[in-house]
């Protein structure tokens, strides 16, 4: 089977999306049937790579500079506009059964013109109404993007809080769920016990108001024996740091900026807990990784969350600088429930492979042939 796929963001390029689409690869890697061409974005000028005997990834120039975690609107239009008609040469040599996009806009809409059976799987953003800092793009954006569903032989959301979101919009009146998986072979817990002498706490994400990190850091400058890490990278970055600054609590905060998948795998087994709260997720790559790392989690009732927490830690149904606080606080004062709970938390990311998740994706490839385009 031939598939055509469509991502603006492969890594280093971009943030879960791109990660995800990275391991999927890695599974799909494994099955000779699939013979994929992966078209994404470069961060510096155009290359094709061979990612295994069966994948070829197509690296377009875009002119990429800045933050590798943030696609502004300009780089999005060049890739629309390359991709759109790199593809359509891809598809004379090619007799492709179904084009995967990643996001309904703008990978979804080059599926669409491209005139040929196509999935789409939304991410979040791309959803309207589920980031509010996006509602003016899909607003101008409307037309385009209920064509676009609407024409999906099928639409696929990462979590169960997506699909509610995205069945909101009357685009669609089907959405399946494939849940986001976890390499839980590399994440992993570390086999030499921490000792760290104050609580540990890790955040890891993009750097954006929807990921409300300064609330925590609000919340950790009323607190003792307690040091925040922060991976990653973003619009907010400096905001965050002038924070730290006017709080006074520059030993309690660690900016460590952006990691690779090696270095992130020991920040992990570095920390005790982990904390998101996002008021909005699709389904989040790094909390899976820090539930296989062995973490317990501190996370919001966004991205199904509920389908992450069973005694490996903390759902917050309202965020509050002051609730977070005192979740904080049950850490430090019964540090013996780290352990307890981080076992928890690495047995239900067993439960979460990518092998799953990949597998789920090809049931949904085999319903296509030729004959159906």
């Amino acid at each position: 089977m031939k598939i055509l796929m469509l991502n603006y963001e492969f890594p280093p390029l971009g943030g879960g999306a791109g990660n995800a689409n990275y391991f999927l690869l890695k599974e799909f890697s494994k099955n000779e049937t699939l013979n994929i061409d992966l078209v994404t974005s470069s961060v510096s000028s155009y290359r094709i790579e061979k990612f295994s005997s069966n994948i070829t990834i197509h690296f377009l120039d875009i002119g990429k500079k800045g933050d590798l975690l943030y696609q502004s609107n300009k780089n999005l239009i060049k890739y629309f506009f390359k991709a759109w008609f790199y593809c359509n040469k891809l598809k004379k040599n090619n007799n492709f059964d179904v084009i995967h996009a990643f996001f309904g806009i703008p990978c979804g809409y080059i599926a669409y013109k491209l005139k040929q059976a196509y999935i789409i799987s939304l991410r979040g953003s791309d959803v309207p109404g589920h980031n509010i800092a996006f509602n003016k793009m899909h607003k101008l954006l409307f037309y385009i993007n209920r064509k676009t569903w609407r024409n999906a032989k099928y639409i696929i959301a990462n979590s169960e809080d997506l699909k509610k979101t995205a069945l909101l919009t009357n685009f669609t009146n089907k959405v399946d769920v494939i849940s986001n998986g976890v390499d839980y072979t590399f994440f992993k817990p570390n086999e030499i016990k921490k000792n760290n002498e104050v609580l540990n706490l890790l955040f890891t994400g993009r750097l954006n108001k929807v990921k409300k990190v300064d609330l925590i850091i609000r919340a950790i400058s009323e607190l003792d024996d307690v040091i925040l890490n922060i991976v990653g990278d973003g619009p907010e970055l400096i905001a965050l740091q002038d924070l730290v600054v006017s709080l006074g609590i520059q030993k309690k905060i660690n900016f460590l900026y952006r990691k690779n998948h090696t270095q992130l795998k020991e920040i992990y087994n570095q920390n005790d807990v982990f904390i998101l709260i996002s008021s909005g997720e699709g389904g989040s790559n790094v909390v899976l990784e820090a539930l296989a790392s062995g973490l317990p989690v501190i996370i919001s009732n966004t991205g199904g969350a509920d389908k992450l927490v069973c005694g490996n830690g903390f759902i917050l149904d309202e965020v509050s600088h002051q609730i977070l606080k005192e979740k904080i606080i049950y850490f430090i004062k019964n540090r013996n429930e780290i352990s307890r709970m981080g076992f928890k938390s690495r047995k239900i990311a067993e439960e979460l492979s990518w092998e799953s998740t990949a597998k789920k994706y090809i049931e949904v490839y085999n319903t296509f042939n030729n004959k159906s385009n």
